[in-house]
């Protein structure tokens, strides 16, 4: 099985001025655990997670003062949709992240999630087994 059919093509982008609670919004809204930020004016990618949002209000920081770019993961590994679901699980496992960007061509066309492996790969291993 390969990324483009595990990941989730409903990609949420924001700006590096959203605010953390702004992202947060977004994110509970449309029920994704990351959003793609995108910076105008270095032409790059980055990626804000659930996790990075709670890593902040745990140290106290005001999610309405606190912006993206200042709590964006910028150093990326990107998937393309041709990878296959264990390679994708490979990259998470050494980088000890949870989503990647998928990348076709010069753009984001997904984000996929250890959450959107498993829910692939367990269907096929209780196919599998019931088979034997």
């Amino acid at each position: 099985m390969l990324v483009r059919d595990a990941m989730s093509t409903m990609v949420l982008t924001i700006g590096p001025t959203h605010t953390l609670r702004q992202a947060a919004r977004l994110m509970s809204a449309r029920r994704v655990g990351s959003a793609i930020v995108l910076d105008p004016d270095t032409s790059g990618l980055g990626i804000l997670t659930e996790r990075d949002i709670l890593n902040s209000i745990g140290l106290g920081q005001n999610p309405d003062h606190e912006t993206a770019n200042t709590h964006t993961t910028t150093d990326v590994v990107f998937a393309a949709p041709s990878w296959t679901l264990q390679a994708a699980a490979e990259a998470m496992a050494h980088g000890g992240f949870r989503h990647l960007i998928v990348l076709d061509g010069d753009g984001p066309v997904g984000v996929v999630s250890v959450r959107d492996i498993i829910r692939c790969w367990a269907p096929a291993r209780h196919e599998a087994a019931m088979a034997n």
